[in-house]
């Protein structure tokens, strides 16, 4: 079947490759071994740009060879959301009710990912472009567009869940059907250390 993948780029980094050997992740790979009988002909890789922290400086460097590597996927394309950042008053773990104590921290939102997956993926849709869509996520908030492509649009909608041990119930409960990202699938779906582009050679980052 004509297949369209939708990923949200940062509950996938959370929720399946945070913290593990697996972050040169060659998406389509995984989505090949995951779907063997579909045609996959479009993937959209929604992610927002990060900034620098004091904590992690080279965090940036490292999101834009990454992103250089997917583009190196036939038929991937890349939508951006942005980043929000804010200093706020928030209460400390262990205060008291009666006697609350607060500390200032930067908060740090990402927006426009789950709005771009939902409208991306109903008017593709709309548009007849694909027999069934994909969404790699385990946001509860995508559950709406789920629901219109297959109830108004009558197409399948698939999900690839990045946190198999703690899934989304709405998802799973609305979606056509449901497969775990396990990490067999994501050790045997990395890019090669040394690649290329038009531009030259592209390093796995060391510190991944």
């Amino acid at each position: 079947m004509r297949t369209y993948v939708y990923v949200d780029g940062f509950n996938l980094y959370y929720g399946a490759v945070k913290g593990t050997p697996y972050k040169w992740l060659d998406i389509r790979r995984l989505c090949q071994l995951l779907l063997p009988k579909n045609q996959i002909l479009k993937i959209k890789y929604f992610t927002a740009l990060v900034s620098a922290r004091p904590n992690d400086p080279d965090q940036p460097n490292r999101q834009q060879v990454y992103l250089r590597a997917l583009r190196t996927i036939p038929n991937l394309d890349i939508i951006y959301g942005h980043f929000l950042e804010h200093e706020v008053m928030m209460p400390m773990v262990g205060s008291l009710p009666s006697k609350p104590r607060y500390a200032r921290v930067f908060k740090t939102e990402e927006k426009g990912s789950d709005v771009n997956i939902a409208a991306h993926m109903i008017n593709d849709g709309y548009k007849g472009e694909y027999q069934v869509a994909i969404l790699l996520s385990n946001d509860s908030d995508l559950v709406e567009p789920v629901k219109i492509v297959q109830n108004e649009l009558k197409l399948p909608v698939g999900v690839l869940n990045p946190r198999p041990a703690s899934p989304s119930h709405e998802l799973r409960k609305y979606a056509t059907f449901v497969k775990p990202i396990r990490k067999g699938a994501l050790a045997a779906s990395q890019f090669p250390a040394t690649m290329k582009d038009s531009t030259g050679i592209i390093h796995k980052p060391p510190k991944w």
